[in-house]
């Protein structure tokens, strides 16, 4: 008696398979070819600069700072930060958490802080990073006033010429370090590009919604009450 065949996947199902080899196979052609070019401590250097456990103490440090009472608008700058920055772990390990798509195979030596750290997708480094340079992007008006608050000689008679160097060289961070989680083996393409994707999507959503001011308001009024 000839047994029944087996039904064909669904069609959402066969191109998500497809999409994930190929994201598979493309990463790990990037890790190879490399792995003899760029020196490792370099990429290392750039995962720690992109890390959750140096981005919030300097984070908090700052805000913690004589800085802040020298200028309110970067206190604005600082707070908005910060309230994405939650918001970006809270977003990511929840994404982490339901997706729990594995890590490259070839990832070595990583040291995992949150369970969700097991997970690959989506990078966290990948949208910390993005997010940050997209709220500075996002901020470009405020950072002239910010450092003439400080009394700051960094900006010269050009302001506007030296926000643009400044923005490219926070892009140019951002864009190595989100690079550099696929060459270092800790993401796949997809993981990284979905990262970065949310990253700019949380900076466009705190600096026009769930900002300082936004915060200020809600807790003003909990305190009129």
């Amino acid at each position: 008696m000839e047994k029944p065949s087996r039904p064909p996947p669904p069609p959402s199902t066969s191109l998500l398979r497809h999409l994930i080899n190929f994201d598979t196979a493309v990463s790990l052609t990037l890790y190879n070819l490399t792995q003899p070019i760029l020196p490792r401590p370099f990429l290392k250097l750039l995962e720690i600069s992109g890390d959750g456990r140096l981005f919030f103490p300097i984070l908090l440090s700052l805000l913690l700072s004589p800085l802040r009472s020298a200028s309110p608008l970067l206190l604005t700058l600082l707070v908005n930060l910060l309230i994405g920055s939650l918001l970006d772990l809270l977003l990511i390990g929840l994404i982490k958490h339901l997706v729990r798509r594995s890590r490259p195979v070839y990832n070595k030596h990583m040291f995992l802080t949150f369970a969700v750290d097991h997970w690959s997708f989506p990078s966290g480094h990948a949208s910390r990073v993005c997010f940050t340079a997209s709220l500075f992007y996002l901020s470009s008006d405020l950072i002239p006033s910010i450092f003439l608050q400080l009394k700051s000689g960094m900006l010269g008679l050009d302001e506007f010429e030296s926000v643009k160097r400044l923005n490219v060289i926070v892009i140019a961070w951002a864009t190595a370090t989100s690079v550099s989680r696929v060459l270092l083996g800790r993401h796949f393409v997809f993981d990284v590009a979905a990262g970065a994707g949310l990253g700019v999507l949380n900076a466009s959503f705190v600096f026009h919604f769930l900002n300082c001011e936004f915060v200020s308001s809600i807790l003003s009024r909990k305190l009129s009450w």
